[in-house]
């Protein structure tokens, strides 16, 4: 696999377009532990150009993560109002063009949020259909991936449930082949998912993967979907977890000579230091790796 980190995640300052970008990303790009780097916005037009040549020198994958601009601005591509909805099909849009400027290998995004009942799901599914199939048609080819997050604990998403995604992305495939699906390890005890069953879910529609952890004790630092570091108190995932997702990962296939992308999401909590939180994820890693390959 490509090893990859989220740069926004690791250094949240930099998560609105703004903040120590080049230092940050040159950081990583120096260290060549990493096969990748996820990126969002970048507002200063300098600036992007300027980490746009840092990247290609680095010779690294880029990937493009559009969440932070769906997140920030509450934008929702499943919304009941269609002036809602557009809004957030714009914003997609001038993502995917900045996600091309850079050079990225794809685009990613979250659902809108799910249906206040059962009743409305259909629909908000068809109304998130139609934004996909749009935004298909103006990537001319470019991959777009949708990432499944919680339904019921944090982001509360349409697309939560992995196998109701799986589904989704089956059928929007019959018209946009370039379109695939986003797992990722700490989203799944946020899902009531066993990793097994989760990956089996995806394995046919899966492109793209993270590795994170979270909170699911009421009331504790960092509950939700806040991707605490590997061992933070009263986290779910740690070494051997990630040691279960890679063997899952490599059992439905997805691990192999291509060397699909897998990448940290990883927060500093406050007061932590981005730079240590990003070896914790290194170290958890190569323990994980370890454990893994004395079990084949």
């Amino acid at each position: 696999m490509k090893v990859g980190i989220i740069h926004f995640m690791a250094y949240p300052q930099t998560m609105k377009g703004e903040g120590p970008i080049l230092e940050t990303l040159e950081k990583i790009a120096a260290d060549e532990f990493f096969d990748c780097v996820e990126i969002t916005t970048i507002k200063d037009d300098k600036v992007r150009e300027e980490a746009r040549d840092l990247l290609a020198t680095s010779g690294l994958t880029v990937a493009y993560g559009a969440q932070p601009r769906l997140l920030g601005g509450k934008l929702d591509l499943n919304h009941g109002f269609e002036a809602e909805r557009q809004k957030a099909v714009a914003e997609m849009k001038a993502a995917i063009d900045e996600a091309k400027y850079m050079g990225a290998v794809g685009c990613a995004f979250l659902s809108g949020k799910d249906a206040p009942d059962e009743s409305g799901r259909p629909a908000a599914w068809g109304r998130l259909k139609d934004s996909v199939l749009e935004l298909c048609a103006y990537a001319e080819g470019f991959p777009l991936v949708m990432e499944s997050f919680d339904y019921d604990v944090d982001k509360c998403c349409l697309a939560g449930p992995n196998a109701a995604c799986a589904e989704f992305v089956r059928d929007v495939r019959q018209t946009c082949p370039q379109f695939g699906l986003m797992v990722d390890l700490s989203h799944f005890p946020l899902q009531h998912e066993a990793t097994d069953d989760a990956l089996e879910a995806v394995k046919d529609v899966l492109v793209h993967a993270h590795m994170g952890n979270c909170v699911m004790k009421d009331g504790a630092p960092g509950t939700g979907d806040q991707h605490p570091r590997f061992g933070y108190p009263n986290s779910e995932n740690d070494a051997g977890d990630v040691a279960a997702y890679l063997q899952g990962l490599q059992r439905i296939g997805y691990l192999g000579p291509s060397r699909p992308l897998v990448s940290f999401e990883v927060k500093p909590a406050e007061g932590e230091c981005p730079d240590l939180v990003v070896a914790n994820a290194k170290r958890t890693l190569k323990d994980a790796w370890a454990r893994m390959r004395c079990c084949c």
